[in-house]
């Protein structure tokens, strides 16, 4: 990510509303990042019992909630849409792009660095969703017993660690999301879709100081976020529909990059 290989945390991709999009061949092949078919674990599989389900219900839920808010959003943003029959809730809720992503981020190595010379973006570099909208989760922590391996929900190790965003006027500021509460944040896609009026949300994540003794449970963060996006043919802008944008994306983040 941004040039570095991104080792510090584990990631499980599915389209929580549609198993198997209904595509073309065509579309399938040019995008496969958006149009695969989803792959579960067993139901009873060991340690990840309800997985499937577990995933889809909040996928779903958090694809509710933004639909609803894209419907609030649409008034303010008909003004300023490259195109007077844009919807944003309809390009959210017909899509065969919706993406979810739940979050390992790995517990962080007793030899991190010290809080004065970790970089703010040391966990998930900054950078911008590509969606229209990103529907997020609190962070959840879990301590792992050196002893047992159980893991129990804990909480957040350092008042450092966590999701920061820069605002438009630079700053840099700290995002706690309330655990019953959601967070919704703007992408390129809709900054492209509004001329730039509505503006994509620079985000990362940081480590922030923790205890680093041996004896000290291992803690690691765990969140969910939903890509709410286009159809790859919708179009965005007069020159680029979202599969183009997309393409365009990930150039600018990967091309050249080993996997």
């Amino acid at each position: 990510m941004n040039g570095k290989p991104d080792l510090l945390k584990g990631s499980y991709y599915a389209n929580p509303v549609i198993d198997t999009p209904d595509v073309s061949d065509e579309d399938r092949k040019a995008y496969p990042e958006y149009h695969g078919k989803n792959i579960w674990p067993a139901a009873d599989e060991k340690g990840v019992e309800g997985f499937e389900d577990a995933f889809k219900d909040l996928g779903r839920f958090i694809f509710k909630v933004g639909c609803e808010l894209a419907a609030a959003c649409q008034p303010f943003a008909l003004a300023h849409l490259n195109s007077s029959d844009m919807s944003l809730p309809k390009l959210i809720s017909t899509s065969q792009t919706t993406k979810a992503r739940l979050l390992h981020y790995f517990p962080p190595s007793p030899d991190a660095a010290p809080a004065e010379d970790e970089a703010i973006d040391s966990y998930c570099g900054m950078h911008l969703d590509h969606s229209l909208l990103t529907g997020l989760c609190s962070a959840m922590y879990l301590a792992k017993d050196p002893a047992t391996g159980e893991a129990t929900v804990t909480s957040s190790p350092s008042p450092e660690s966590g999701l920061y965003i820069r605002t438009r006027g630079g700053d840099l500021t700290k995002v706690a999301i309330p655990s019953d509460c959601l967070a919704f944040q703007t992408g390129e896609a809709l900054e492209l879709a509004t001329g730039k009026k509505l503006r994509a949300t620079p985000h990362c994540v940081r480590v922030g100081q923790v205890i680093s003794s041996a004896d000290a449970p291992k803690v690691s963060r765990e969140t969910f976020a939903l890509f709410m996006q286009p159809n790859v043919n919708e179009q965005l802008s007069p020159t680029q529909n979202f599969g183009q944008f997309s393409k365009a994306v990930f150039s600018e983040h990967y091309e050249g990059a080993t996997m």
